[in-house]
């Protein structure tokens, strides 16, 4: 079909997409508490006439919406929850708290959502008008930032029927995502001691402050002896209190420990979990832990990757104003930039030539083009759930521009950027190559059966789920 007509109806739908942007920007809501955000997505997949299925997995924030009937199956996941501390007014270069203390979309998935329902509707829209043939399903997926939705999800069986799967991130580049990350799992320890007056009978106290400490040092000794790819960080939930001249019963830490895969990760956090025994014992304290989430390491897909590349090339990129520049500037003085933009350029060198050129560079405020496609073995120490939906599905994501050159995530300026017109362009954009990217996998099944052997093979060891049955997400 003529992909003009998917982005004219994107384009037609785009106040409607900004402005469920914008409100789930206000909501800010956190992980698995996404209420309001959860409704107003509700609200417009039923009037758009799609079939929605509500409460996934028992979550009462994640849904699914789908249009179409038969093969082929594809998926678009759409994520919505904020980050805590990070409320910001929007348009702002200067860190400037809209709500003292309040949550705000450091993440960019207020867009993030936006832009996948908007290519959902798109490809309904050719489906109803009998352009495409196939079912798109809209997948609503709750708590990336604080408890792996998705990976909830691909637990209870989410996914697994799929023929393939996209999304997309906000961020600095329009760019593809290659590569893999870091697996991933997120445990709560908690030490329990006797409490005492630390001048007067400190013999009888038993400090739980003093395990945790003692774990951490353990920790750290442990560092050493770890893979190169793996990592532990840690922060504390409980230190026991404000008092000093109390032996302190309690004290909590959560500890998330990354590996290459799962296997290397679960591994790790045995040695960590003996720590914490340690740790315990030493204090005459009792330890007890329970795990909070965690993620798989990502499944790349060239045939998918190369399919996204594409249809970035082929979406008609956005044109930015003055003012839009001028704004991208100043933000960018208010963070520090290292390097040139994009993923893979320090080990590329006919990337890093080429973004040095488009950059003038790296000095641009805004990078307004597509990145060349590389397929790669990169690395990536972070951690997403999407990694769980790729071993169940051949999964592909890209980046798109929704925010100034070098703009750190999980900041005050990615919030400040949030809800401006430039944003919103880059919401669009992405929904654009999105639904473009679906009409192609509906239109040519040798895309898919390639992808699909790719990805046999890829996953010929199996989906190690990085939680249990009876794990249950963390609300908050």
């Amino acid at each position: 079909m003529d992909k003009k007509l998917i982005y004219a109806t994107v384009d037609d739908k785009s106040s409607l997409l900004t402005a469920l942007s914008d409100r789930i920007w206000e909501y800010a809501e956190l992980s698995m508490m996404e209420v309001k955000s959860t409704a107003a997505y509700l609200d417009i997949l039923k009037a758009e006439g799609f079939s929605v299925r509500e409460y996934l997995c028992g979550i009462a924030t994640a849904f699914s919406g789908s249009y179409g009937t038969g093969r082929p199956v594809i998926g678009i996941l759409g994520e919505y929850d904020a980050l805590s501390g990070l409320s910001q007014v929007a348009g702002s270069t200067c860190k400037e708290p809209a709500v003292e203390g309040g949550c705000g979309q450091g993440c960019g998935h207020n867009l993030l959502g936006a832009a996948s329902l908007g290519a959902a509707i798109a490809v309904k829209e050719a489906i109803k008008a009998g352009h495409l043939k196939g079912t798109v399903v809209f997948y609503g997926c709750p708590g990336e930032e604080g408890c792996a939705g998705k990976t909830f999800m691909a637990r209870d069986g989410q996914f697994r029927d799929l023929d393939a799967a996209l999304t997309w991130h906000p961020g600095d580049t329009n760019e593809v995502t290659t590569g893999s990350n870091a697996a991933s799992i997120q445990v709560e320890y908690s030490f329990t001691g006797i409490a005492a007056h630390a001048a007067g009978n400190p013999e009888h106290g038993r400090s739980a402050l003093d395990a945790a400490e003692l774990m951490n040092v353990g920790v750290q000794f442990l560092r050493e002896h770890m893979e190169s790819k793996c990592s532990v960080h840690y922060s504390f939930a409980d230190a026991g209190g404000l008092s000093p001249n109390v032996v302190q019963p309690t004290a909590k830490l959560i500890y998330m420990v990354r590996g290459e895969s799962v296997r290397k990760a679960k591994s790790l956090l045995k040695r960590v979990n003996n720590i914490a025994k340690g740790a315990a014992l030493m204090t005459d304290t009792e330890v007890s832990w329970r795990q909070i989430d965690g993620t798989s390491s990502t499944v790349s897909n060239e045939v998918l990757e190369a399919l996204l590349h594409k249809n970035l090339t082929e979406a008609p990129l956005p044109h930015y104003s003055e003012e839009e520049i001028t704004f991208a500037a100043g933000l960018r003085t208010t963070y520090q930039v290292d390097g040139l933009p994009g993923k893979l350029t320090d080990e590329n060198r006919k990337l890093r030539a080429y973004v040095a050129e488009k950059t003038n560079h790296g000095k641009s405020a805004i990078n307004n083009f597509v990145f060349p496609y590389y397929p790669s073995t990169h690395f990536g120490a972070g951690s997403s759930d999407v990694g769980d939906v790729s071993w169940l599905t051949p999964t592909a994501q890209f980046d798109a521009v929704t925010w100034p050159s070098g703009c750190p995530g999980h900041s005050w300026q990615t919030v400040s950027t949030g809800k401006t017109t430039l944003a919103h362009k880059g919401l669009l954009y992405a929904a654009k190559v999105l639904a473009g990217s679906v009409a192609d996998l509906m239109e040519d099944p040798a895309i898919l059966k390639e992808a699909r052997e790719e990805f046999r093979l890829t996953t010929a060891e199996g989906y190690d789920c990085p939680i249990s049955k009876d794990i249950v997400p963390t609300i908050g």
